[in-house]
């Protein structure tokens, strides 16, 4: 089974498509009723994180990580504090925006890479980063294949890119449950 979270307009084949009211990724009760523990293969996460807490992403990971079988992963992309564009830090900032169709669903944090992946790790996966600035603005990418989850909102798909400048970016990272896992407690 492989689950889009948030998927909004977005459909992909072999994928199954989850809005907030179908699958709350902060509510247990909401976990429950998508699926068993352990029986998810791989999830998507597109511009989500960002709208819940720190506690709140933290949370979700937890459950994300409880849901996931051993070796799935979730894809999860947000935007990226360090990408040097007043225009986009102004469209992505706290309290900013948000999607024009759920204006109330506003941005709670805007991550930088170093946070984003600790919010994961900390929760026991594996994380590699696969497009993000780092602290000087400098954007970084790492080759991953769109069939494993296609990301809109990235280097190669968004068409505000191109190799003369970047328009539109996302941290963008691959969190992996270890095949083998060692003790850790659940939350």
């Amino acid at each position: 089974m492989k689950v889009v979270i948030g998927s909004g307009q977005t459909k992909y084949d072999g994928w199954i498509n989850s809005q907030e009211d179908e699958l709350n990724i902060t509510s247990i009760e909401s976990w429950n009723r998508l699926s068993e523990p352990e029986s998810i293969d791989a999830l998507l996460a597109e511009h989500v994180w960002e709208h819940l807490t720190y506690e709140e992403g933290i949370r979700a990971a937890n459950y994300c990580y409880q849901f996931l079988k051993p070796g799935g992963y979730i894809r999860c992309a947000v935007p990226d504090k360090n990408f040097r564009n007043d225009w986009y830090q102004q469209m992505v900032k706290v309290g900013g925006p948000g999607p024009a169709d759920h204006p109330a669903a506003s941005h709670k944090i805007v991550y930088d890479a170093k946070t984003l992946v600790s919010v994961f790790e900390r929760e026991g996966f594996q994380v590699t980063l696969l497009e993000y600035c780092d602290e000087n603005g400098d954007f970084h990418y790492n080759y991953w294949n769109e069939k494993d989850g296609r990301i809109g909102r990235s280097f190669r798909f968004d068409t505000r890119n191109s190799i003369e400048g970047l328009g539109m970016v996302s941290i963008i990272i691959d969190a992996k449950k270890p095949l083998i896992i060692r003790n850790r407690s659940q939350n």
